[in-house]
């Protein structure tokens, strides 16, 4: 084992807005981080209190759209690999190890992609197409950046990626209404991509497309094995699909 592996060290990073419930157990479950950084939204709850307090270095960006963010995030970092889970995720043991021991012996991968327990309701969802999330959650900053997407951003690797075996618990819901917001977010910058990219809606995309999505998740994607929830689930993201052409066809209504 080279020298360069033994002192290999781990910067976590987040971004965050109103997560006072969850900072504690996401900084407990990183202590075996050397650095941890939160980029806020100029949230209005104690999450930048407590954070503090536990030691995180907390800087206050306001939010434009996610690829920013992160990869503001990433130009803070003083170390070269990085771990990138949202506040939702929780880190357990057995992938704590798994993390610690990849960087030490990461064979020329530069990115690793993180699989995800998806959780609703209180029910972990097995399908639906939540039964392949993953997500890129480690990976080394000198090849890596996301995207550049407002919304449902990704790293863009330049190199070798990999999978990790151990899967991330993702919490995504606390209630309805604050899953409801995280979509309407989530369509209003998808709609503004769109409209950056000069797509115009039409009866096709207002109508079709929410039904489609509706079809490919609940039934093409098993989600009906997932019972009310997955009917739910199904619902939401096919409404968030009719508002994110909404959105973006009154985007256009008003420069007419």
């Amino acid at each position: 084992m080279s020298e360069n592996k033994k002192i290999a060290k781990i910067t976590a990073l987040a971004i965050t807005f109103n997560e006072e419930e969850n900072v504690k157990r996401y900084v407990e479950s990183l202590s075996f981080a050397d650095e941890i950084i939160f980029v806020d939204s100029q949230s209005t709850d104690k999450t930048v209190e407590i954070a503090e307090q536990m030691g995180v270095r907390v800087l206050q960006r306001k939010f434009d759209d996610f690829s920013n963010q992160r990869n503001y995030a990433i130009d803070q970092a003083a170390n070269d690999w990085i771990i990138f889970f949202d506040l939702d995720e929780i880190i357990t043991k057995e992938l704590e190890l798994e993390i610690k021991n990849t960087i030490l012996n990461s064979n020329n991968k530069v990115a690793f992609f993180v699989k995800r327990n998806f959780f609703f309701m209180g029910k972990n969802i097995k399908f639906g197409g939540w039964q392949n999330d993953k997500a890129i959650r480690l990976f080394n900053k000198n090849f890596c950046k996301y995207n550049g997407n407002l919304v449902h951003e990704e790293v863009k690797a330049n190199g070798s990626i990999s999978v990790l075996k151990n899967k991330v618990n993702h919490y995504s819901y606390k209630n309805f209404d604050n899953y409801n917001d995280k979509l309407n977010l989530y369509s209003m910058l998808q709609a503004e991509n769109l409209y950056i990219k000069k797509i115009k809606p039409s009866a096709y995309h207002l109508i079709f497309r929410p039904f489609y999505r509706f079809v490919w998740q609940y039934f093409f994607r098993l989600g009906i094995l997932d019972a009310k929830e997955g009917f739910i689930l199904a619902y939401v993201h096919s409404f968030s699909v009719f508002k994110r052409y909404l959105q973006l066809w009154m985007m256009y209504r008003k420069i007419d």
